[in-house]
């Protein structure tokens, strides 16, 4: 218990510290939207290449675990927007954001620290392979739904030409892109441009977190409740339960790795999903809501998973 408080407590406490600030007008009321640009175009794309080229992309490749663990986030994730649009009425844009705050889980900053303290320093691979799921599978599909559904009533030909420039200059995805092709040619990244990425893309985590926060002063978190608790239901009962037969009954794999493939499954909503949401102008007060209350209960839901699967 003491090491998830450990991990968990720290998160919430930096989206605490930016409200704070917020309310006391520390910062001015633009403060939320500036810091999250700077996450989206500069810290980041930089923690997103950095990520991507120090893959070892045969290391790395396990396919029970990739299919099983993506195979049960993109079905969660399909069937997280279908509701979205039945339940709620919502198009495509806000249908793929809510379904993405249903799976896309904070695995670099709670994730990967939790899972080498439960089982291990062996722990560390597949949950670095589930971030990298995470962060290049996970933002890349939902960015372009999100330009999909924001070109609607266009032609065609229009479409896929708008589509392909907007995507080339998506900073969420062309860097990861870059970062795997560097990968790929097998070099270890210039000490200055590792130390430049590393540290701008430490402050990707903090400040996402932080901002949220400053955006949370002010507005009505009683909007769209049960919304919020679908998608907090969604992402720390159903991703885990779907990853669990995954890994275990469809596409059986090692017991650490599906261990740890569940533990990705159950984090809370990662931070990326605000900076997305925000970066686009929809969807933001929900997946603010969504972050905090599933990092919250995520103290209960993960003390579970630990009862279940001890750590050693």
């Amino acid at each position: 218990m003491e090491p998830l408080l450990n991990i968990v407590l720290p998160v919430f406490a930096i989206v605490g510290v930016g409200y704070l600030a917020g309310a006391r007008g520390l910062l001015g009321e633009d403060s939320s939207a500036a810091l999250n640009r700077f996450v989206y175009w500069v810290a980041l794309p930089a923690l997103l290449f950095r990520s991507m080229a120090g893959v070892d992309l045969a290391e790395v490749f396990d396919v029970g675990f990739i299919a099983g663990f993506l195979g049960a986030l993109l079905v969660l994730w399909l069937i997280a927007g279908l509701l979205a649009r039945l339940l709620f009425g919502h198009g495509l844009v806000l249908a793929t954001l809510h379904g993405m705050n249903g799976v896309y889980g904070n695995s670099g900053y709670m994730g990967i620290p939790l899972a080498i303290t439960a089982f291990g320093e062996a722990a560390a691979l597949p949950a670095i392979v589930a971030t990298v799921i995470n962060t290049a599978v996970v933002v890349g599909i939902a960015v372009v739904l999100i330009e999909l559904g924001q070109k609607k009533g266009e032609s065609a030909g229009r479409v896929a030409l708008n589509l392909g420039s907007s995507l080339v200059r998506n900073p969420m995805l062309a860097a990861p892109a870059l970062g795997l092709l560097y990968a790929a040619t097998g070099l270890d990244l210039p000490t200055p441009v590792d130390a430049f990425t590393g540290i701008l893309g430490a402050a990707a985590g903090p400040c996402a977190l932080f901002a949220i926060g400053l955006f949370l002063v002010g507005k009505p978190q009683s909007e769209g409740r049960g919304e919020v608790a679908l998608i907090v239901a969604m992402k720390l009962l159903g991703q885990p339960l779907l990853t669990a037969a995954a890994v275990f009954l469809v596409l059986p794999t090692d017991p650490l790795w599906a261990k740890t493939a569940i533990l990705m499954a159950a984090l809370p909503t990662g931070a990326g999903s605000f900076v997305l949401a925000q970066a686009y102008g929809v969807y933001v007060l929900r997946t603010s809501s969504a972050i905090l209350a599933g990092t919250v209960i995520a103290v209960a839901t993960l003390s579970v998973f630990f009862l279940i699967f001890p750590p050693g």
